[in-house]
């Protein structure tokens, strides 16, 4: 057994679908959930997600082995500082945020002398739809871990927290905080700001009821991403907010190559376009089924 006692802080869907999958795997002998929503936590409880809950962050974590954040980036600090009095010398603590910049920050602000024992983590996976209702214990499975360890960061801690994310059928890989920041703002938080802008102006538009009423497949699977919690998509904004904005003005300058290309009549270069972007979208599809493939 990996862990003997788990702490999950925020059972949603990436909590809850840490715990499905450790569970279904036999490591981890108990998990304790926590949070500030207590038919939430029943539910949990009723779903056999978790074993048992608490309403106060010390019962939660005081026995626990492992403790993972799964809450809004701006409870980060706010969360570790509450239960830095409570915890273990032996415990290891990670985190499933989308930028780990703030994070990082927030830990080492709180955690002191135990700091060299959180291991920042992103889990590349989700839906747009949250909620312990929406865990699944599948749904790490064929996606990428990303840790970005310090070089504080114990060794024994980084190789507990790879071996758990390995458990759940994902692909563990390192980068440093600014890497993985650089790259979510391009890959992940770009995307989600284009589908919420592109959902919001149509329906600003005076024609929008016709507009939804003629919108098929294309707009359905471009835009399924601005159902995604506004809450939490409003904190990585703000969290990633250096790397977001320069992605932003990057893709910016691009769309203007494309307004450019139709004004001008450039038909070359909007066909060099498409057929680049056609070509760089298969050889994606086809890695991210290699890898599917290989954890399978």
């Amino acid at each position: 057994m990996l862990i003997n006692r788990l702490a999950i802080i925020g059972v949603g869907l990436i909590g809850g679908s840490l715990a499905r999958a450790l569970k279904r795997k036999k490591a981890c002998g108990s998990v304790i959930g926590y949070g500030r929503d207590m038919a939430n936590l029943q539910k949990a409880v009723d779903l056999k997600v978790i074993d048992e809950f608490s309403l106060t962050i010390a019962s939660a974590v005081k026995d626990a082995d492992v403790v993972v954040l799964a809450t809004p980036l701006n409870t980060t600090e706010a969360l570790l500082k509450s239960m830095r009095g409570y915890l273990r010398d032996d415990v290891i603590i990670t985190d499933a945020g989308s930028a780990k910049g703030s994070v990082v920050e927030a830990a080492r602000n709180t955690l002191d002398k135990l700091f060299p024992r959180f291991v920042p983590g992103h889990p590349i996976a989700g839906k747009e739809k949250s909620g312990v209702e929406a865990s699944v214990a599948d749904l790490f499975e064929g996606h990428r871990v990303i840790l970005t360890p310090l070089p504080e960061t114990s060794i024994n801690a980084l190789g507990l927290i790879s071996e758990m994310w390995e458990l759940t059928g994902a692909e563990v890989v390192q980068l440093s905080v600014e890497q993985h920041d650089e790259i979510l703002a391009a890959t992940s938080h770009l995307p989600h700001m284009l589908a919420y802008a592109l959902v919001d102006c149509l329906a600003g538009m005076q024609e929008r009821e016709e507009i939804f009423k003629f919108a098929a497949g294309g707009f359905a699977d471009f835009t399924r991403i601005a159902s995604s919690h506004p809450q939490m998509w409003h904190d990585i904004c703000f969290s990633n907010r250096k790397a977001l904005l320069n992605a932003l003005d990057q893709f910016d300058e691009y769309l203007n190559k494309i307004r450019v290309a139709i004004r001008e009549d450039d038909s070359d270069e909007l066909l060099k376009i498409f057929t680049r972007a056609r070509e760089t979208r298969d050889r994606f599809t086809q890695m991210r089924n290699k890898l599917k493939n290989a954890t399978e």
